[in-house]
């Protein structure tokens, strides 16, 4: 996917790109292979790909959710800035928080926001299940997303604490998560959640077939969620 198909693309689904933004994707791409050197951010670094992997399968979510209508966004376990550097891109408004339990990707992020003029763009480290029991954080977000980190039921418990009531949590997931969103089914409910919807579509030039998750908080997660860090992936809720 060269870059004008890319800009194509997305204007196909009603988001245009400014010359501008077409700068600071150019420039992202460009701050990820260099530090990619000194770093694991990602295995895609070929431009042609990481256009397509990285940054249109990021914008993806906006696709089926108006992010002009949400503020604040918090992104989990999104190190390398995906979805959330593309999705601020895209929608400049959005007060874009990052958390990732490696500390030297907050670094990274903290770069590419300054590089690329980008304002509220908050890199924490931390862990999910630590900062989601934080009242700077818990309950605190119109939105929070998450792309390839865990199943959904585990991501369900790093995620859903975040959002308060009557916000979303969108999970983007891979090809064929039917067993996947069976097995979550009780944890979505037991954090506060309900599915409203699954949108399943394929990634331009055969790249994939991908799942967006879209679940709205209905209620406030009980305070015991998310328990300590480690526990979510040893004892998952089923």
């Amino acid at each position: 996917m060269t870059k004008e198909q890319f800009a194509k693309a997305l204007a196909a689904q009603g988001i245009s790109l400014t010359d501008r933004q077409k700068e600071q994707f150019d420039h992202f791409f460009r701050l990820l292979v260099e530090w990619n050197e000194k770093m694991n951010l990602t295995g895609i670094t070929e431009e042609g790909q990481v256009y397509i992997k990285h940054f249109y399968d990021s914008i993806t979510p906006a696709f089926y959710f108006p992010f002009d209508q949400v503020k604040s966004v918090v992104d989990i376990g999104g190190g390398a800035g995906f979805p959330s550097i593309p999705l601020k891109i895209c929608f400049p408004h959005l007060k874009m928080t990052i958390i990732d339990s490696l500390n030297k990707r907050m670094s990274f992020l903290q770069h590419v926001a300054g590089e690329l003029g980008l304002e509220d763009v908050y890199p924490v480290h931390g862990r999910a299940e630590d900062r989601g029991q934080e009242a700077g954080y818990r309950e605190q977000f119109d939105l929070v997303v998450a792309r390839a980190v865990a199943r959904l039921n585990l991501l369900a418990e790093f995620c859903l604490p975040f959002a308060q009531p009557q916000g979303h949590f969108i999970a983007l997931k891979g090809a064929d998560i039917t067993m996947e969103l069976n097995e979550a089914k009780k944890a979505i409910k037991t954090l506060g959640g309900k599915t409203r919807k699954v949108e399943t579509f394929h990634l331009p030039e055969e790249a994939g077939e991908r799942n967006i998750v879209i679940i709205e908080k209905i209620e406030p997660t009980p305070k015991s969620y998310p328990r300590k860090a480690g526990v979510p992936a040893k004892k998952p809720i089923l």
